[in-house]
């Protein structure tokens, strides 16, 4: 799904083996006033995919506001986010230094640069 003038954000973390259970169910539901803030904040198209040999949680979506840092704030801002983020930041192990949780200073998902792009046809 191509969305003009978008930013693409790819993120990393740890998922922790024993909770992979717990984290599947409850992204099979999120809670709607999560999905909400996101768009709320200009995100669209985003997935999170798993790498079970290594636990890695692998994050993609697309961003089509103008200020990204001051959407990211907001975001983190939302009651029902940061309830979310009780809940999950504890079945996860981030690989940012410094980091404490979601929401703070410091990211909790490490941000990928990204080396390829593809947008469609080459001729």
């Amino acid at each position: 799904m191509s969305i003009p003038h978008a930013r693409r954000v790819c993120q990393i973390i740890k998922l922790k083996p024993e909770a992979e259970a717990e984290y599947r169910g409850i992204h099979a539901n999120v809670w709607p006033g999560v999905l909400a803030a996101l768009a709320r904040h200009h995100i669209a198209d985003y997935s999170i995919h798993y790498y079970p040999p290594l636990h890695l949680l692998i994050a993609n979506f697309k961003y089509t506001g103008v200020d990204y840092d001051a959407d990211m704030r907001l975001v983190a801002a939302d009651p029902e986010t940061q309830r979310w983020w009780q809940v999950t930041d504890g079945m996860q192990e981030s690989l940012v230094e410094g980091a404490t949780g979601s929401g703070g200073a410091v990211p909790w998902w490490q941000e990928l640069e990204e080396v390829f792009r593809f947008e469609g046809s080459s001729v």
